[in-house]
């Protein structure tokens, strides 16, 4: 089994303590976000590796070594100010972040999400051609790969079109991403994907993979898995198990995908618990527990 810590929600931003918590103990409970009397048992003696998706990288750096399985980490890093992403912090603070990660654990598993991309007045086709060639710029040497994908119509999305303003990407705009993104990436030594998109661009020199595809896992873990189906028919990254929570990450992020009711955020926020086996709540006595294998 491989953790992904998380989709639902930055874990590592947020509730690090909890994680560490719940390694330790050797478990962790996951109520499921469409059933939720239902709750998978996760033993971390079954977990084979564990993927970190975070937007800040800090808390977890002092636990690494504690951490016997292999790692992965998806570190986004994005161009957009206070205005998109109120709550995130500095963006020198997050590469310097990542620098230090990549002197704790193979570059080669340090994946930095560029993600999602989106055009407005404010955040221009120019503008993110020199963030990007900044970005790879200032972490040449310490990433080795970059992840990056388009703005999708979550109900986030549709809900702060007014704050986004973006534009829709003209095929001509994907030309110009795709060759410049590629040529700053080459030039630094790192190889650019997009991820699960209609126009993945390898016609400009970016390559054709997954966020997890099977040869990572197995390269990790030595062990094949099945396709994760939950994730829609352009994803062909390897199942995972998510731990997390929708709506209980305060970077509020305004194209988030996870914080589909961000008046549920405090809320959920305020009934965690580091002592509790699950991110969000406690257990109840009629939840069903079933061990996840």
């Amino acid at each position: 089994m491989i953790l992904n810590v998380s989709g639902r929600c930055d874990i590592v931003a947020f509730y690090t303590e909890w994680f560490m918590k719940r390694y330790e103990e050797g478990f962790v409970d996951v109520r499921n976000p469409f059933y939720p009397s239902f709750v998978s048992r996760i033993y971390f003696d079954n977990v084979d590796a564990i993927m970190f998706c975070t937007k800040n990288p800090w808390p977890i750096l002092p636990y690494l070594s504690k951490i016997k399985q292999p790692l992965l980490f998806h570190v986004t890093l994005t161009p957009y100010k206070k205005d998109i992403e109120p709550n995130v912090i500095d963006k020198k603070k997050i590469i310097e972040g990542i620098k230090e990660l990549s002197k704790k654990m193979p570059k080669e598993y340090i994946y930095v999400r560029y993600d999602p991309v989106f055009i407005s007045d404010a955040y221009t086709i120019d503008y993110h051609i020199r963030v990007f060639e900044r970005m790879c710029c200032l972490l040449d040497g310490y990433v080795s790969h970059i992840i990056i994908s388009f703005l999708d119509e979550y109900k986030n999305v549709q809900r702060n079109r007014h704050l986004l303003r973006d534009r829709a990407l003209r095929e001509e705009d994907y030309q110009i991403i795709g060759r410049s993104f590629a040529q700053s990436a080459a030039l630094h030594g790192m190889s650019v994907q997009t991820c699960a998109e209609e126009h993945d661009l390898c016609e400009f020199g970016f390559i054709h993979s997954d966020c997890l595809s099977k040869e990572l896992a197995f390269q990790l873990t030595h062990k094949k898995y099945k396709r994760w189906n939950a994730r829609g028919k352009k994803c062909n990254c390897v199942e995972m198990a998510d731990i997390g929570v929708y709506n209980c990450c305060s970077h509020m992020c305004r194209y988030c995908y996870a914080n589909f009711d961000e008046s549920a955020v405090m809320k959920n926020m305020s009934r965690h618990d580091d002592n509790s086996t699950m991110l969000v709540g406690y257990l109840k006595d009629d939840d069903m527990i079933k061990e996840r294998k």
